[in-house]
């Protein structure tokens, strides 16, 4: 997989996360209202993400993802590559933690870098692209919709 990859029509590139962007990516995920109930953004952060910076880097199944644009990190998101019994064996790439910063959504940036995340999961051979999504969040699934997924399962989640 490209170390950095430039997304069409001037939407920057999107790059490998390197552990002097843990800030700036916690900083995108606490960029909405579920996020900023959930994240601790302090100075200094906790070390748990560092510590998870640490266990992502060191899976190749992993990638923790910054877009940059203008120099500057305007989105994250987690691609994972999970192998599977059913569908034969297929492999399945897992998008989670999209964030793109608040001020730049609805220009084509989500767009360009869930297509690029996409064609990565098509080049590991994955025979599917599936994400989850909080239920209260409308417009992401409106987006998502329009990128081709469907909500095709009821995800469920226990809390620990």
């Amino acid at each position: 997989m490209s170390e950095a990859f430039p997304l069409p029509e001037g939407h920057g590139r999107v790059r490998r996360a390197r552990r002097a962007d843990v800030p700036e990516i916690v900083r995108l995920l606490a960029d909405d209202p579920l996020g900023r109930a959930r994240e601790a953004l302090t100075d200094p952060l906790p070390e748990s993400y560092y510590q998870a910076f640490e266990a992502i880097e060191a899976d190749p199944n992993q990638f923790l993802a910054v877009v940059e644009l203008e120099g500057r990190i305007v989105g994250t998101f987690q691609l994972s590559f999970i192998p599977g019994m059913s569908r034969q064996g297929a492999w399945r790439a897992q998008i989670e933690a999209v964030r793109i910063e608040h001020s730049l959504r609805n220009r084509g940036l989500g767009r360009a870098v869930m297509l690029w995340a996409i064609e990565q999961a098509r080049q590991r051979g994955c025979a599917l692209v599936q994400l989850t999504t909080d239920k209260t969040r409308r417009d992401a699934h409106r987006f998502y919709q329009r990128l081709g997924f469907i909500s095709s399962h009821e995800g469920m989640k226990l809390k620990l």
